[in-house]
C-alpha cells in the first residue's frame, strides 16, 4: 500500500502542474510583499505553463497565512510568499500553530529589498542628522508609522529606536497600504518601509527621504545617503523574501518550483521591475531550497535576542 502511494505521488510529481496554483502572500494586496509575489508568479506561471494565482491572506503580521499554507495539502498547489517575518514570528508570538521551519518545504529566496527611512513631505528636518536631532528632542510627539506586528516596518522601527535609544509614539495599521496614504496624508510623521513601497513616492516629491538601511547606497537613489554614513553606523537591515510549500511537497515537484522561480528571477521584465523598485533578484545559488532553509534558521537566531531585549511580543 505504502510502495503504490510512494508510485501515485511520483507520478504526480512527474505530470506537475496540471491545474492553478495559488500563492498565498500573508498581507493586504499592494503592499510591498504582495508586489514582489505577484512579479515571481506570472514569470513562474509562464515557465510551468499553468497559472499562478496571488491570494492575499493577511493578519497577525503574516501569521495567518502562514499556518493556512502549513495546513495546506503538500502537492505543489498552494505555495507561501513571505518575508523576514518568516523567521521573527518565533520570537515575537508566544504560541504558533505552525513551526516556523519544520511545517514548510524551502523552495528559495528571491529577493532582498532595502529599507527607507521617509517622512511626511513637510517634515522639518532637512537630513538626516536634523532628522535624529528632532526625534530625540521630540520624543512621544514624534509618530512612527508601521503596518503591524511582524511587519517589515515594525521590525526596522524597532532596531530604529532602540539604536538612537529613544522610545517613539508607535502607530500600527493593518498593512502598508493605509500606513503610506496617512504618512502621504501627513497624519503620522514618518516610518521606515521597503524600497518596493516607497521608491516611487520619493521619486514622485510625495514624501522626504532621509537615508536607506543598506551599507551601500542604491544605484536607483544614489543621492540618498545610508544610515551608516549618516550617523548610525552598523545599522543594516533588508527584507529578504523566500518562497515555500507546505511539509510534505514530493521533492521533484519542489525541484520543478526551484527551476522556475530560477527562471523567473533570471525574466528581464522581472529584472528591470525590482531595479525600478529599487532591488535585484537573488544569485542562482540563493534560489534553491538549501539556501533558504539555512537562512531562515541564522535569522531565527539573529532576531530572537533581539526581540527578547526589546520586549516586542505579541499574544
Amino acid at each position: 500500500m505504502a510502495l503504490m502511494g510512494g508510485v501515485m505521488t511520483q507520478a504526480q510529481a512527474q505530470n506537475y502542474p496540471t491545474k492553478t496554483i495559488t500563492m498565498v502572500v500573508p498581507f493586504a494586496a499592494g503592499g510591498p510583499t504582495d508586489t514582489v509575489a505577484r512579479l515571481v508568479a506570472q514569470s513562474m506561471g509562464t515557465k510551468l505553463k499553468q497559472t499562478v494565482l496571488i491570494e492575499n491572506v493577511g493578519g497577525a503580521g503574516g501569521t495567518i497565512g502562514a499556518a493556512r499554507v502549513a495546513k495546506s495539502a503538500p502537492d505543489g498547489y498552494t505555495l507561501f510568499l513571505h518575508h523576514i517575518g518568516q523567521s521573527t514570528a518565533p520570537g515575537l508570538y508566544r504560541k504558533l500553530s505552525y513551526n516556523a521551519i519544520d511545517s514548510f518545504e524551502p523552495i528559495g529566496l528571491v529577493t532582498d529589498v532595502p529599507m527607507t527611512i521617509v517622512a511626511r513631505k513637510d517634515f522639518p528636518a532637512k537630513d538626516m542628522k536634523e532628522f535624529l536631532a528632532y526625534v530625540k528632542a521630540n520624543k512621544s510627539k514624534v509618530t512612527y508609522a508601521n503596518a503591524g506586528i511582524g511587519s517589515a516596518s515594525h521590525l526596522c522601527g524597532m532596531l530604529f529606536m532602540t539604536a538612537i535609544g529613544t522610545d517613539l509614539t508607535t502607530v500600527p495599521y493593518k498593512g502598508t497600504g493605509p500606513a503610506m496614504n496617512d504618512l502621504l496624508g501627513g497624519q503620522v510623521d514618518f516610518m521606515c518601509d521597503q524600497t518596493t513601497n516607497t521608491t516611487s513616492q520619493i521619486k514622485g516629491g510625495k514624501i522626504k527621504a532621509y537615508a536607506v538601511t543598506t551599507k551601500t547606497r542604491l544605484a536607483s537613489m544614489p543621492d540618498l545617503p545610508t544610515l551608516n554614513e549618516s550617523g548610525l553606523p552598523g545599522f543594516e537591515v533588508a527584507v529578504w523574501h523566500g518562497l515555500y510549500a507546505p511539509k510534505g511537497t514530493p521533492k521533484p515537484i519542489v525541484d520543478a518550483l526551484a527551476d522556475a522561480l530560477q527562471v523567473a528571477l533570471k525574466d528581464p521584465t522581472v529584472k528591470q521591475r525590482f531595479a525600478d523598485l529599487g532591488t535585484e533578484p537573488v544569485a542562482d545559488s540563493r534560489a534553491r531550497p538549501e539556501a533558504l532553509r539555512a537562512h531562515l534558521k541564522a535569522e531565527i537566531d539573529r532576531w530572537g535576542p533581539i526581540i527578547t531585549k526589546a520586549g516586542a511580543y505579541a499574544d
